[in-house]
């Protein structure tokens, strides 16, 4: 039988720029060469396609300064081909190695982040609104296998995308791939068969990279207890690609009514959360965090099932993530950010601060208005930040503090004493709200030992200084927020 003939590389390309609508034709796409096969083969074809696919090109050439002569000579070969196709070119130079030092993280991380910021403040600087990378199948079945070998969940396992967005601090660039249906066996032939002559990158050969031992070393291994590995993981990506996509049109159903952002933290509603099939529930983390980090870069399964586990431990639990984020349980639903505590309606309050009566004093992060009434003058019922108290009970003598340990008093309606942080469990308040909360503390005829609470601000004032027919002066207090 004869061998099947596939159309060319131009056909191949055009069709799937076309089945995924990689190219929009209305500004510049950016093309990142790096002056190795894969790229210099996505900018010729591309090329070859401009009239074609109604798009015009600029190049991105970035210098990592991490092979001295060869680096240099990487740019030039690039100046030259853009020289000869003639398409504009922007030429980067940065150094990846002190950038590596700064973060703390490996070489690879620091060349990838470096990379894709430099493409990100070029496509700005030339208003491309897309960025085609020379990502083949190849690399697509490496990044499977480098998620698999990390632990990941199904997402890991799509691999790579046709498209995809990527976020670094406060930019964000859309990522192509339109050799992700070519081999690069293919693109080191096309590369040969139309004389381009790319450049060879010798870190490509080393081992430390992960990637570069999994196409050296694993693969190699996998296909000889399969010689159609890559095949099988294909199938495995595509499998995944569809059961993600079932995925997220349940997640956009439930999505509504069991999340709710904050700024920088992400709020799950305990009970509708807890209802989720797990599949879902996994799933909703993971979109949450991609949603506040911009990417899932070191998230793995591990840290997912971290926080399945404590689903259902009391409140106060926490689960420490990646990228200084936090997973913390609460009582009526679960956070998800970097600064849990900034949901916390009570602001920072440091040390121990009087108050005068009447009197409006400012506190860190608070207005205290502290006033004198008749009782017969009372249009309102203290509540919130707001509460009603008998002066004569308490004296004028207050201050306000957070709490201390052992701090006791007797919560309105109770007969006996309660230990404050019996009370604020009991009263189901967050545990990282605790230490802002406001408490009132006074000297008087009933209140008689220095510095007792009577006001647990937002909660409850003391069984003793409540508002009686007896009540001649009342003591109207309010905290504003400021």
């Amino acid at each position: 039988m004869a061998k099947k003939t596939l159309p060319k590389i131009e056909q191949r390309v055009a069709h799937f720029i076309r089945e995924h609508q990689l190219v929009s034709g209305e500004k510049p796409l950016l093309v990142a060469v790096s002056g190795g096969a894969d790229s210099v083969c996505l900018l010729h074809v591309l090329a070859g396609l401009q009239e074609e696919l109604g798009i015009s090109l600029h190049i991105a050439h970035l210098d990592h300064r991490l092979r001295g002569a060869d680096s240099v000579a990487d740019a030039d070969y690039v100046k030259g081909l853009a020289g000869r196709l003639d398409i504009p070119l922007t030429v980067g130079r940065e150094d990846v190695k002190a950038y590596q030092k700064m973060n703390k993280i490996s070489l690879e991380e620091a060349a990838r982040e470096v990379r894709y910021r430099f493409l990100a403040e070029t496509a700005d600087s030339v208003g491309a609104d897309r960025v085609a990378t020379g990502h083949t199948i190849d690399d697509h079945v490496e990044t499977m296998l480098m998620h698999l070998v990390r632990g990941t969940g199904t997402r890991g396992l799509v691999g790579l995308k046709p498209v995809s967005r990527w976020r670094l601090g406060g930019r964000e660039i859309t990522i192509v791939r339109p050799l992700l249906g070519i081999s690069r066996q293919e693109t080191d032939d096309y590369c040969r068969d139309n004389k381009l002559e790319p450049r060879l990158d010798a870190t490509n050969l080393l081992l430390s990279p992960l990637r570069n031992r999994i196409r050296q070393q694993l693969l190699p291994m996998l296909q000889d207890y399969n010689p159609g590995v890559a095949e099988a993981l294909l199938r495995t990506a595509t499998n995944a690609t569809d059961e993600l996509a079932f995925l997220d049109d349940e997640m956009s159903r439930v999505w509504d009514g069991v999340v709710k952002r904050y700024g920088k933290t992400i709020a799950f509603d305990k009970r509708e959360f807890g209802r989720l099939n797990l599949a879902l529930k996994r799933h909703l983390l993971r979109t949450a965090m991609e949603h506040l980090l911009g990417n899932l870069k070191d998230i793995e399964a591990r840290h997912i099932e971290e926080i399945i586990d404590v689903l259902d431990k009391p409140a106060g639990k926490q689960v420490s993530l990646p990228w200084g984020m936090v997973f913390a349980v609460e009582y009526e639903r679960y956070l998800l950010g970097k600064e849990p505590s900034a949901l916390c309606p009570f602001p920072p309050l440091a040390g121990e601060h009087s108050l005068d009566v009447p009197s409006e004093t400012k506190l860190p992060g608070w207005l205290v208005k502290a006033e004198v009434i008749g009782r017969e003058e009372i249009t309102e019922k203290g509540r919130g930040f707001v509460a009603l108290i008998d002066l004569d009970e308490t004296g004028g003598r207050l201050s306000v503090r957070h709490r201390k340990t052992g701090d006791r008093f007797q919560p309105l309606g109770l007969s006996a004493e309660k230990k404050l942080n019996e009370f604020m469990i009991d009263a189901r308040i967050p545990r990282t709200w605790r230490e802002r909360i406001p408490v009132v503390c006074a000297s008087g005829r009933t209140v008689d030992t220095p510095g007792q609470i009577i006001w647990l601000v937002g909660y409850r004032i003391d069984e003793r200084v409540k508002i009686t027919e007896k009540t001649k002066r009342v003591l109207r207090l309010e905290f504003k927020p400021e």
